[in-house]
């Protein structure tokens, strides 16, 4: 099955599988004690879980050739730098084509369709135990405020007064440098209602937008 089709050095059924599932496994383990110190998106996580898959698969598919180990490194650097910045996860998608299309370059076709059967049995899988995904209290409320205003500690009495945790996550400017706006990661408590937070917020920051709603990534901003 994986035995490529312009070599006859073929590559055993059981150990590829073996590999293949303590990826898995130890992907999934190290993506649950990241999630466990350092809060993720699930896009992020789901990648941490399933990127030793690919991992294996490319070095088992360059198996000690030089020409394939560079040249699988710089299409690996042309997909980082020379495309357009996405999600983790769409990032993991673009590695999985290429490495299945070295793949199949080089004659391995079952190991390219096993590779994306086990890609895909595994995102189905941690996408249906919503996998990464954070509690709903878990939320991001983003500030923002003219830059005429000292922001420093300016929401901190109304963030200890209706939060259970919070921190400045990060702070940038839009509207051409009019003005900041500042992102805070939020632990709200139970039965929480966001109407009088915010409406508090509003009366401070000169009623420029608040937004409280799910942990988004830079690129989804």
């Amino acid at each position: 099955m994986l035995e490529s089709l312009f070599t006859r050095g073929a590559t055993p059924l059981v150990p590829v599988l073996l590999c293949m599932g303590a990826a898995i496994l130890l992907g999934v383990l190290s993506s649950l004690l990241y999630m466990k110190k350092n809060p993720c998106t699930p896009s992020f996580a789901m990648t941490l879980a399933l990127l030793p898959l690919i991992s294996a698969g490319v070095i088992l598919a360059v198996n000690g050739n030089l020409g394939t180990g560079i040249a699988v490194a710089g299409a690996f650097s042309l997909v980082r730098f020379r495309s357009v910045q996405g999600s983790a996860r769409e990032i993991l998608a673009v590695f999985l084509s290429v490495v299945m299309g070295m793949c199949l370059g080089v004659g391995y076709l079952g190991l390219a369709a096993l590779l994306f059967v086990l890609y895909a049995v595994m995102s189905l899988l941690l996408g249906a135990v919503h996998f990464g995904q954070t509690s709903v209290m878990y939320r991001e409320l983003r500030i923002c405020v003219p830059e005429s205003l000292d922001y420093d500690g300016m929401f901190d009495d109304l963030l200890d007064a209706n939060t259970k945790e919070w921190h400045l996550e990060r702070v940038r400017t839009i509207e051409m440098g009019s003005v900041y706006q500042l992102s805070f990661h939020v632990t709200l408590p139970e039965n929480f209602k966001s109407r009088p937070l915010l409406d508090e917020i509003r009366t401070r920051n000169g009623n420029l937008p608040v937004a409280l709603g799910r942990i988004t990534t830079m690129n989804e901003m």
